[in-house]
């Protein structure tokens, strides 16, 4: 924790100061600690203070709260189903958000709330997926993890239909760009206010989970052992699908579909620190808020002053790893 805590600061620090015009670090810190503490700084450096603070600085640290959250959330979606493969969007948050997404860029909806109509439609259709796998996977005997991938899986397809739909009788012909370009993830409209509601969901997820930290090792032994040791897990299913259902549709909202990071990131955590959840719900936001930083550092700066979406970064790089990690024959899914 403390390395990473570290080498988080280092990551945002860094993060702020390059880019496609890279800022001395000695006038980052000057300028951070003029914003931070009401300091003033001479005109001439006014241009250079707005890079820092107003356009870097959210950026930074939005992509650390959505790197911390994909991973936390990969943590409790991955103990929720019992299923190695599982990932955030797994339940079809991120197609229901796409479709709102979609049908604010083709067809002008929510137009009266501005800036925030894109993240708006985007928290309602995620929100909008996840009711209705609820709806289509749960029975009398509550939620099943198979039932719950099975549904998820085969509403994102019909979600994802209906996206293609809505590009292909759009009126503008660069819809199908911009939401292509919004599914893959992006922090270019990043803000200090669209901050507070991705920050706090994100904290709220991982005390809550922290807290769940033993039941989710007794769920992880199954649904019988868990039973027979006087849990109720269609109770902590059911939590666990509403956490994951709003926080998910909260960073999906500000961010777009980041693939891999909620996939990748807690298995490579628990190759460090064992199966115990609160162990890897402790280190996983951290090492997920460090890697995001530098994905997105990547993505505004390889191909400058075009930007490549974040989730063919984390693509190129989650793909070698999860493979590198399926040969590991000493890892097992939970364990070594």
């Amino acid at each position: 924790m403390a390395v990473l805590t570290v080498a988080l600061l280092g990551s945002v620090i860094a993060g702020i100061s390059l880019g496609s015009a890279v800022i001395p670090l000695s006038d980052t810190l000057r300028y951070l600690g003029a914003a931070l503490t009401g300091g003033t700084i001479g005109a001439e450096d006014v241009t250079q203070y707005s890079i820092v603070w107003e356009v870097r600085a959210p950026r930074v640290v939005l992509a650390a709260v959505v790197g911390a959250g994909l991973s936390v959330i990969g943590v409790a979606v991955q103990a929720m189903v019992r299923n190695p493969l599982a990932d955030p969007f797994i339940l079809g948050v991120s197609s229901g958000a796409s479709v709102g997404a979609s049908a604010v860029v083709s067809f002008g909806l929510f137009a009266g709330l501005g800036v925030y109509a894109l993240s708006t439609a985007a928290f309602l259709g995620a929100l909008l997926a996840s009711a209705l796998v609820y709806a289509a996977a749960h029975t009398r005997a509550g939620l099943t993890p198979l039932r719950l991938v099975l549904t998820g899986v085969a509403l994102a397809y019909g979600f994802q239909a209906l996206m293609s739909v809505i590009v292909f009788f759009a009126p503008f012909g660069e819809t199908a760009r911009s939401v292509m370009f919004w599914m893959l993830g992006s922090l270019g409209s990043a803000t200090w206010q669209s901050l507070p509601v991705a920050a706090a969901a994100v904290v709220v997820a991982v005390v809550t989970l922290l807290r769940s930290g033993p039941s989710l090792d007794v769920l992880a032994m199954g649904d019988e052992s868990a039973a027979g040791l006087g849990l109720d897990t269609t109770r902590l299913r059911r939590m666990l699908f509403l956490l994951t259902a709003v926080v998910t549709g909260a960073l999906v909202a500000v961010s777009g579909a980041v693939g891999f990071v909620g996939l990748v990131m807690p298995h490579l955590v628990r190759i460090v620190t064992g199966a115990s959840h609160r162990r890897v719900l402790t280190i996983a936001p951290l090492a997920g808020a460090v890697f995001l930083v530098w994905v997105d550092l990547a993505s505004r700066t390889m191909f400058a002053p075009r930007e490549l979406p974040l989730g063919v970064i984390t693509a190129l790089i989650g793909v070698p790893v999860f493979v590198v990690l399926l040969r590991r024959r000493s890892y097992l899914f939970g364990g070594r």
